[in-house]
């Protein structure tokens, strides 16, 4: 159950986000989540949307850089300690989070979107949680 991302790389200069949120949701593409992690010269801006593949065609067409990759989202129970007993998890697994970002998908869970070095195993751990794992016909 993987859901597809955008990563965009950007010049970390004022307009940039805006160009790339014009060219996706003047296409009518709803975007459901971003994250940006900076430097002083470039940035990443990662996100999910409901037609991932079109988004970075169309980007491609406007010459910014982007690619379609794996991430798994997953909905954790509203409770103390949920996340941390989730990460233990995967750590005991030997699995490597790279980075995460939270979500709003409407339910009683925090929502999550993760990428880690072995998505697969990352599955196989995460079904023995007490978590609600979305494919990309939820999001």
């Amino acid at each position: 159950m993987f859901v597809k991302q955008l990563s965009i790389f950007l010049e970390n200069k004022t307009g940039r986000l805006n160009d790339v949120l014009s060219i996706i949701s003047g296409s009518g593409i709803n975007i459901l989540s971003i994250s940006i992690a900076d430097t002083s010269e470039f940035g990443v801006l990662r996100m999910l949307c409901e037609d991932p593949a079109k988004a970075h065609e169309l980007l491609k067409e406007h010459g910014i850089t982007s690619r379609v990759n794996d991430v798994i989202v997953v909905s954790i129970p509203q409770a103390v300690g949920s996340l941390e007993k989730v990460v233990k998890s995967l750590e005991q697994n030997n699995i490597n989070i790279q980075y995460v970002y939270g979500l709003s998908l409407n339910d009683d869970g925090a929502s999550i979107a993760m990428k880690t070095d072995d998505l697969e195993k990352t599955l196989e751990v995460l079904k023995n949680e007490n978590v609600k794992l979305y494919s990309q016909d939820d999001i």
